[in-house]
């Protein structure tokens, strides 16, 4: 009942914030804005952010930034931003082109009322006292508008066709209620319960959206290092896959983008911080055990080698075993460099029948001449 309430109350604002601000609007504003909101192939892949902004209070230029950095979402960075303008007598304003990302990705428009003295000091550190500022997630086609809500309040109401504009907005509010749970009893016991139900609260929520960015956003807000939640995110991490899951969304959707590029260095930081050990293994190169595992392969297989060569030779006969007695006697001659009828006379016999002798011997040597001979023996 709870969550069909809350989207009969979401529908109700939406439409009660449109009639207010058509409305207010004069009638060509009202033209365009109609012709925007509900003919976006009439913009050709144009992007149209418009809103109001409350004269009285702040009269200088409206600022649109792209936020790349998560961790500088919610600020005042002049390296963000991509457009300015000023608004009219009514304080309307809009920006229009077709320079930005056809996919997702996090905006913010501000107003501030620094001077530009002020401007170098305060919006060096991002953090602006002076400003007022709305985040969404749009694209390069998308048709967004920010009229007043109630009580003339601006900036907190977004109408567009992309559903996923609002959803920093709800995110917002459900952050607002994680505090004032905290806040209403300061104890660790609170403080314990609290962490862990909020947790689990937002990251469901975020998943529920359906858009990584968004669970950036609260990401960044439960992994702040400057937060009281830091001690919790860390025991979290440990032991909750969300944040592999939301690693996994973000190559899916959002590949070699910066986002993911950040959450994925971050992710792994913190896991080191976790558990040193655990993670030198993990981000040990793979190729590194291969080339290992070859060395010793190698190694083994040289000496299983070595060992069948050196058996083998131990084993073989050598090759004046493979002579007979006569035969060595005429190798021996021949190695003194005695001639065939030399060596008839050395051992009593013929010349032809030493002729007969050295050609047995030539086939068991294998080779075809003395010179091979006295070759093979004196090495």
């Amino acid at each position: 009942m709870g969550r069909n309430y809350y989207k009969y109350v979401t529908v109700k604002r939406k439409s009660i914030y449109l009639n207010y601000y058509l409305y207010a609007m004069k009638p060509i504003q009202k033209i365009t804005f109609l012709l925007l909101l509900f003919s976006p192939m009439f913009l050709m892949a144009q992007y149209h952010f418009s809103g109001y902004v409350d004269k009285q209070h702040w009269k200088g230029e409206v600022y649109l930034s792209i936020i790349e950095d998560y961790r500088k979402i919610s600020g005042v960075y002049p390296e963000q931003i991509i457009s300015k303008t000023l608004p009219d007598e009514d304080g309307f304003f809009e920006f229009t082109g077709d320079n930005l990302h056809l996919d997702n990705r996090i905006y913010r428009i501000h107003v501030d009322t620094c001077s530009e003295t002020e401007k170098n000091a305060t919006h060096y550190t991002g953090h602006c006292p002076n400003s007022e500022e709305i985040i969404f997630v749009a694209n390069n086609t998308d048709t967004l508008s920010l009229p007043f809500s109630f009580d003339s309040e601006m900036f907190c109401t977004v109408v567009s066709g992309n559903e996923k504009a609002q959803a920093f907005i709800k995110i917002d509010s459900l952050k607002n209620d994680m505090q004032f749970a905290f806040g209403s009893y300061r104890s660790e016991a609170n403080r314990k319960i609290n962490s862990e139900k909020w947790f689990k609260t937002l990251q469901s929520f975020g998943e529920e959206l359906n858009e990584p960015l968004a669970e950036l956003y609260i990401y960044s807000f439960l992994s702040d290092r400057t937060n009281d939640l830091h001690s919790y995110y860390l025991k979290d991490l440990n032991e909750n896959t969300y944040y592999d899951r939301l690693l996994k969304r973000l190559n899916t959707t959002y590949p070699e983008t910066n986002y993911t590029n950040q959450f994925t260095k971050e992710l792994h930081s913190d896991k080191y911080l976790i558990n040193p050990d655990s993670e030198k293994e993990k981000n040990t190169n793979p190729w590194l055990y291969l080339v290992i595992a070859l060395l010793i392969l190698s190694l083994l297989a040289n000496l299983y080698l070595i060992l069948k060569l050196k058996k083998a030779a131990t084993n073989s006969p050598s090759l004046e075993s493979r002579l007979t007695s006569q035969e060595k006697k005429i190798l021996d001659l021949i190695l003194q460099n005695k001639t065939n009828k030399e060596i008839a006379s050395e051992i009593f016999v013929s010349v032809s029948t030493v002729k007969t002798h050295i050609n047995n011997l030539y086939k068991k040597l294998k080779v075809t001449s003395r010179d091979e001979v006295k070759s093979l023996f004196n090495k």
